[in-house]
């Protein structure tokens, strides 16, 4: 029996087609994925290719690229900028943008030294100050969208320039101001890490994860009479994802491990995710990004959302800007400048978030600053210029923007057939 793929009634047996395909097994599971992949769903394709090729490009230039203690360092770069990156994946799944990431994570480095050392403050007393600040100037930004029509990209713009001058006056005419290196925070910052058992007992739960919550689902489909991904498909994601985090944690074992702040921040990604996909702020928050009047008139309140999204970016930068005061071991006036915002819009939209709106993911930080850091860190070992380095990153964001630009309009070509 054949259909008309251009109609409705069609369509839906083609959505059939393919879960039926995925309830066949492996090859069914394969087959849809190359139909995601040839409607212009590329997910984290691109950047997981890049990734591959910098380690290979770098490794042949210079060996102590790929080794166990240099890889361990890179991840501890990628904790600071990468919790950052995590707040601005939330402002660019609305389609807006914050420019100013990088002067909040500057001023709160400032407050923290302010508070900590100068005033006499409890770490945890002036961390809290610095997070509230976040929040607050999230909260303003949000505030001036909603009820003035501000665009985002100017009062941002206008937010980086005031934080960076709040930064200034804090400071005053040191500059800076240095952390005792003996005070846990700083430790944390810079050379704490993991025990290996804890590592190795941390890189198991995701594939158990991944096999509990796929049964579930499942039996759920069953239950309800539907068709579900078969048990094979969710035995291999489970074990292949559990072979691959245990290579890795046993290689970084070879030096000196897994560093407490990387994991952090990868289970900051990990908790963001659930937000993202698995509740109803989540869903929302991608609606609102993808059509903000049609999820208005679907009940949605866009302004609040708007308020979250905006308040969780700034709150993330701050916290960024404190983990790099640990990392630096002080907080001074070039902290948050440079490329720093930079870096952590990039990593965005590097690792796959959309500036269109409406898609993208927490592990799309997670990737993008680890290809950002990957970069950097190998040029570094080559003993090249930092000129070079802004040169390919900046080829890098314009390819991936290049990639979102042709994935979006093929899924709309797809939609329209």
């Amino acid at each position: 029996m054949t259909h008309n793929p251009n109609s409705v009634a069609g369509q839906a047996l083609d959505r059939a087609d393919t879960r039926v395909r995925q309830d066949e097994g492996l090859g069914g599971a394969l087959r849809a994925f190359i139909d995601r992949v040839r409607s212009g769903d590329l997910g984290m394709i691109p950047v997981a290719v890049g990734l591959v090729v910098i380690s290979v490009i770098f490794t042949s230039l210079n060996p102590v690229f790929i080794r166990p203690g240099n890889v361990s360092n890179l991840l501890y770069d990628c904790a600071t900028t990468g919790i950052i990156s995590l707040g601005v994946v939330c402002v660019l799944l609305l389609g807006e943008i914050d420019l100013s990431v990088g002067s909040m994570s500057g001023l709160a480095s400032a407050i923290l030294g302010v508070l900590w050392i100068n005033n006499g403050w409890h770490p945890a007393g002036a961390i809290l100050v610095a997070l509230g600040m976040g929040a607050a100037v999230g909260a303003l930004y949000a505030k001036l969208f909603n009820r003035v029509g501000m665009p985002t990209f100017v009062a941002t713009l206008a937010g980086l320039l005031a934080l960076l001058g709040l930064q200034l006056y804090l400071l005053g005419s040191t500059g800076s101001i240095n952390l005792p290196f003996a005070q846990p925070l700083v430790r944390f910052g810079q050379n704490l890490y993991m025990p290996n058992w804890l590592s190795f007992i941390l890189a198991l739960i995701p594939g158990a994860a991944v096999l509990w919550t796929g049964f579930r689902a499942r039996a759920r489909r069953q239950a309800a009479g539907l068709t579900g991904v078969a048990m094979s498909v969710i035995l291999v994601k489970a074990v292949a994802l559990t072979v691959v985090l245990l290579v890795v944690v046993l290689y970084l074992a070879q030096g000196r491990g897994v560093p407490w702040m990387f994991g952090l921040f990868v289970l900051l990604v990990v908790v963001m995710d659930y937000a993202f996909t698995r509740t109803k702020w989540g869903r929302s928050l991608m609606a609102v990004g993808g059509n903000r009047e049609a999820a208005r008139r679907a009940g949605i309140n866009v302004r609040r959302i708007y308020l979250s999204a905006f308040v969780l970016c700034s709150t993330f930068a701050a916290l960024g800007g404190v983990l790099a005061a640990a990392r630096l071991g002080s907080s001074s006036q070039q902290a948050g400048s440079g490329d720093v915002n930079l870096n952590a819009i990039a990593a965005a939209v590097i690792g796959g978030t959309s500036l269109f709106g409406g898609r993208g993911s927490a592990y799309s930080a997670l990737l993008g600053i680890i290809v950002i850091q990957a970069i950097s860190n190998g040029l570094t070992l080559l003993n090249l210029s930092s000129s070079l380095r802004y040169m390919i990153l900046g080829g890098v964001l314009a390819l991936a923007v290049i990639v979102d630009s042709l994935a979006r309009r093929s899924r709309a070509s797809h939609g329209r057939a």
